[in-house]
């Protein structure tokens, strides 16, 4: 396995979007662990999803400068181009919960279509002159496996070559923006890479998608809501794996390329409820502290975790299976994933219980006033 931190490297200036989120939070970390004498510069508008607290130890200790803002704020990002001499964007901004665009498509294609249009535009006119390029440029677009579509059960899994055919509004926003970084590359030449990857999961998720709200849920006694029958099939991939994906990405990338990023761990969705369960049910006979700290979980009192399942009904047009096929990025650039779907979902539940202290304020509210105290109408701060 090829791992880029291992190589000397130019330093870069990273403007990374979305960085207060759950996989741009980590690749964040990442970033600023194995490439310390990089520049990283955070944009993010702290809508829902996005968490401060993800990234605030490195913008205490000056690793990180954040910027509070908006991708589709055209003068903003124009001025963080040039002012902090921007070159290397990673692109993690967007709406990206299903349920959310079926009910508000709109703010969907405004912040994945608009926002990533006025990141190009602004790009272009920071980093050409002429036609020709600022050497050592590059644009990276984080997108998703869910803008190709639904696969039957049988059918071989996603490649780079897949036609794109998504079902939901998510899923169609994403598939614009890739279409819109594809465009920039062969009409402009723009120095782009795409990654279109699998289900994430790990630490720092927001507790509205399914791993970390099983946990949350169950601690609580709460049901654990499983669309339809759960047989929806997935492949997970573990998130710091996805950050190793990317960096060896912008490392080694060929540009204009595209590459698709899974964990090689297809799974039903309910299958995966179980597996959380389970690891949920035994680290409570593993620590009697955790009956004390969460009283209403099935486990405390011995029950299990499972119990507390509950099919309700399926999702408007539930795309029925995702599966990537890795084999480009592997060949190419080494990539293979270090964590199984065990490994990975053991350590998930363990940083859930470690830190609750990141998770309960979004459950209760409290970070969202924060938010709206600590910033109001300011743009940045460094």
């Amino acid at each position: 396995m090829v791992d880029s931190a291992m190589a000397p490297q130019r330093a870069r200036c990273l403007l990374v979007t979305g960085g207060a989120g759950f996989i741009g939070g980590n690749f964040v970390q990442h970033w600023a662990e194995r490439h310390p004498h990089d520049t990283l510069v955070v944009l993010d508008a702290l809508t829902y999803a996005g968490n401060l607290a993800t990234i605030q130890p490195l913008v205490d200790r000056g690793a990180v400068a954040f910027v509070h803002g908006d991708i589709t704020d055209a003068a903003l990002v124009s001025a963080l181009l040039a002012d902090r001499a921007i070159d290397t964007i990673v692109h993690f901004a967007a709406e990206s919960h299903v349920d959310r665009s079926i009910a508000d498509p709109g703010a969907f294609v405004h912040t994945n279509i608009v926002g990533t249009l006025t990141l190009l535009v602004a790009a272009r006119a920071a980093w050409c002159r002429d036609g020709a390029w600022t050497s050592g440029v590059r644009f990276h677009h984080v997108s998703t496996d869910e803008v190709f579509g639904s696969l039957a059960p049988n059918e071989a899994p996603f490649r780079e070559t897949t036609p794109y055919a998504p079902n939901s509004p998510y899923a169609a926003s994403k598939a614009g923006a890739d279409h819109l970084v594809r465009a920039w590359v062969h009409t402009y030449g723009l120095p782009a890479t795409i990654s279109n990857c699998s289900n994430n999961y790990g630490p720092y998720h927001f507790p509205e998608k399914l791993i970390p709200l099983l946990i949350v849920n169950a601690l609580h006694g709460k049901p654990l809501p499983v669309y339809g029958d759960g047989q929806q099939v997935r492949d997970w991939l573990y998130v710091t794996d996805h950050c190793r994906a990317i960096d060896l990405i912008l490392d080694r990338g060929e540009e204009g390329r595209t590459y698709t990023v899974g964990g090689r761990a297809e799974h039903a969705n309910l299958d995966i409820v179980h597996l959380v369960c389970s690891l949920i049910d035994a680290r409570f006979a593993d620590d009697p502290a955790l009956t004390q700290r969460y009283p209403d979980c099935p486990a405390a009192r011995g029950a299990p975790c499972r119990s507390l399942v509950s099919h309700v009904t399926d999702r408007a047009g539930h795309d029925r299976r995702y599966a990537i096929d890795p084999t480009r990025i592997a060949a190419e650039l080494g990539f293979e994933p270090t964590e199984t779907l065990a490994t990975g979902l053991s350590r998930t539940v363990d940083w859930y219980l470690a830190n609750e202290a990141w998770w309960r304020p979004v459950m209760d509210g409290s970070y969202r006033d924060w938010i709206s105290q600590q910033y109001g109408d300011r743009e940045s701060v460094s």
